[in-house]
């Protein structure tokens, strides 16, 4: 026995001895996603490429469960930790059950390209539905809870290799993404682009960390010293791998311009920490050693890290010493499964409007449901997903709880995009009906990665955030029939619904949620479930209320920069009963190096049980460039009618910085506003705040 297959020695001196019997150009070989076997040293072919953003993706029958987006909805950490927990059982279950029959091909290893913990930072990105939000402090906790979940917790294994995409400062335009330099101040570098990428790294341990297409400040994102050498190994003490985009490394020669040859593309990145090619621009490796652009010494720093990977997920040891390997094919899509992804489709619904109309009675005499996605199973499954033979659309859904004399009239309305041209069908059904229910609202046709979203109109993304004109036509004309509407939206981002919150009787946005949205909405319509969620990101009124696209300057954009009126805030979310905030306890001076409690009596003063999402805000009172306020502590809590529950919650002195036009952060000295309630301060979510000196 080799010393690399001895799995009691330490995976340093394990990596340090297969590293050391391969030939130049095998190591070259296992640093491309496609890596074949070393038959003589019973290396394994194994393929890097994974995908699991919401449950495990491209390799057929898995739960699916609500979009990244939509999981940010439910401001829930331990719900998204037992997703991801579930997600890694059934991609444990998939990969051996593939090995055991041969099958090592893309989509069933156990190196997961996941999550997309980029900043929502323009609702016009197409791929901002893959990520949790606008705000870095959300975006981060809910990323390290997903990272724990699916890297387990077993102190020899991963169970699946998490990876943080897309590092950094990525969030579009699509079309322009191979090319684009992302120009950013060192301000909005710190205090915006970095921290979850940050906190994935020094608290969840994240395997993984993946480059992004773009340049940033004119480095490609996967061969920039600033960000891989000196940021992510060099201050944050990284010690996984990091992996390109694909076809990224191309790109600095094709795009970028920055070098000449894919020789020099490739040493350029690998040097600089890229260790793994997404892609088969690293076949040139062997000619930029020859020709003296990198030594062996830096291919074998960069394929250790890969062999390392890859043993701490067992692949190179007997299945019976790695208690993942176990795990039966049977959990795959079974029914603890499919109620977890019901449970957080609930859970991510936002009800934006209600005026009394909803919950609906199950006894109604007669139901309208209409709009292009009442009935269709696209926004069920957004992108990157599995498929299901179980998906339940939300006209399904609708019809499982009404009564059996119930008339359900059903029509399409109008197209998902482009003009209608009849409403005739729709309003007939209409007048025959108690109440209309409306399913309008985006597609992952309209919005997605570049060449995914085949109806976008602008490469994936979208160059208005209006409701598409047909579906808007709809709803006027079913208003005008005098009968109560309810608008049920389905998207992946920000959408100006001005014309539905004045006129609508009740709206509410359930993101793409899965195989069980169906019934998920059901449940929120017919009051069997009383709706928490929150919105990860600020609804605008109009698409003249945000900067230019391109401009990556953080003034003027989301709740911690944006300082007109929106249509909904970020944090915001109604519900079917109502909270009242007492209490509040909060020392008048702490030390600045002290983490901040806050202290607060919360009381469900309705009349149905619910969840409220206590939110803590704080905001820089004598710093003119802070945010206008930071989101720093959040939890879920349920309550039964006229219960009061004492919540205390930490910011911890990290999340209390300020940060200098230079990039540089200490600690926040002066006077801070502390606001905590169910939603921003201002927007009557039952806030309550106090003034702190740090001192």
């Amino acid at each position: 026995m080799h010393p690399y297959q001895n799995p009691d020695l330490p995976i340093s001196e394990r990596t340090a001895d297969l590293v050391s019997r391969m030939t130049l150009d095998e190591k070259i070989s296992q640093m491309l996603h496609e890596a074949p076997a070393i038959d003589r040293l019973g290396v394994p072919e194994y393929n890097w490429w994974n995908e699991c953003l919401h449950g495990v993706a491209r390799a057929g029958v898995a739960t699916v469960f609500p979009q990244a987006i939509g999981l940010a909805a439910t401001w829930d950490t331990a719900l998204i930790k037992t997703v991801a927990t579930a997600i890694s059982d059934e991609a444990r279950a998939k990969h051996h059950d593939a090995v055991r029959r041969g099958n090592r091909a893309q989509y069933f290893g156990l190196t997961f390209w996941t999550p997309n913990i980029n900043i929502f930072r323009d609702p016009r990105w197409g791929r901002g539905h893959e990520t949790y939000g606008e705000c870095p402090f959300l975006t981060a906790r809910i990323g390290v809870a997903f990272v724990q979940g699916l890297q387990g917790d077993n102190p020899q294994y991963l169970k699946a290799a998490a990876c943080g995409k897309h590092f950094a400062v990525h969030s579009g335009p699509e079309m322009d993404r191979h090319a684009f330099d992302a120009v950013v101040s060192p301000k909005d570098l710190r205090e915006t682009y970095l921290p979850a990428f940050k906190a994935l790294v020094k608290e969840a341990r994240v395997e993984s960390i993946m480059g992004a297409y773009n340049r940033t400040n004119g480095e490609a994102c996967c061969a920039s010293r600033t960000l891989l050498a000196d940021i992510l190994r060099g201050e944050w003490g990284f010690d996984g791998h990091v992996v390109s985009d694909c076809g990224a490394i191309c790109d600095i020669h094709l795009h970028h311009k920055i070098t000449k040859t894919a020789e020099e593309s490739s040493a350029l990145a690998v040097v600089n920490g890229c260790d793994l090619n997404c892609g088969e621009t690293y076949h040139a490796l062997v000619q930029a050693v020859e020709q003296g652009l990198l030594s062996e010494a830096d291919i074998e720093t960069a394929v250790g890290r890969l062999i390392a990977t890859r043993m701490r997920l067992g692949l190179f040891d007997n299945p019976e010493r790695v208690p993942y390997a176990s795990i039966p094919a049977n959990v795959n899509n079974c029914e603890k499964h499919r109620d977890l992804a019901r449970q957080a489709a609930r859970e991510s619904i936002v009800l934006l409007k209600n005026n009394g109309i909803l919950p609906l009675s199950r006894g109604l005499t007669a139901i309208q449901v209409t709009g292009p996605n009442a009935a269709t199973t696209d926004v069920l499954l957004a992108n990157y997903n599995g498929v299901n033979p179980q998906m339940v659309t939300i006209i399904e859904g609708i019809c499982s709880k009404v009564a059996a004399g119930t008339a359900v009239h059903w029509t399409e309305g109008a197209p998902l995009a482009g003009k209608a041209t009849n409403f005739g069908l729709p309003l007939q059904h209409a007048s025959l009906s108690d109440v209309i229910i409306a399913v309008v609202g985006l597609s992952p046709r309209l919005e997605g990665e570049e060449g995914d979203a085949a109806d976008s109109d602008g490469g994936g993304d979208r160059r208005h955030i209006d409701l598409p004109g047909s579906q808007e036509e709809l709803l006027k004309h079913l208003k005008a029939t005098g009968k109560p509407l309810v608008v049920v939206v389905c998207g992946g981002s920000a959408i100006a619904l001005n014309w539905a919150q004045e006129n609508a009787d009740a709206i509410v946005y359930v993101w793409y949620p899965g195989q069980e949205g169906g019934s998920a909405v059901a449940d929120v319509l017919f009051g069997d479930y009383n709706p928490a969620g929150r919105l990860p990101v600020t609804f605008y009124k109009s698409i003249d209320d945000v900067p230019d696209f391109k401009d990556y300057n953080m003034e003027g954009r989301t709740y911690r920069y944006f300082r007109n009126a929106p249509l909904y805030p970020f944090g915001f979310g109604l519900s079917y009963t109502t909270f009242a905030y007492s209490a509040l306890k909060i020392a008048e001076s702490t030390p600045a190096a002290e983490p901040l409690s806050v202290s607060v009596d919360i009381t469900n003063t309705g009349k149905t049980a619910g969840d409220e999402v206590v939110q803590v805000y704080i905001t820089d009172l004598d710093s003119t460039a802070a945010p206008i306020r930071d989101l720093r502590a959040f939890t879920r809590i349920s309550l039964k009618p006229g219960e009061t529950r004492q919540v205390t919650l930490s910011v911890p002195a990290d999340q209390l910085l300020r940060t200098a036009e230079d990039g540089t952060q200490s600690a926040i000295v002066g006077r801070i506003a502390v606001s905590v309630g169910g939603g921003q301060p201002g927007c009557d979510a039952g806030a309550v705040g106090e003034t702190v000196r740090r001192v």
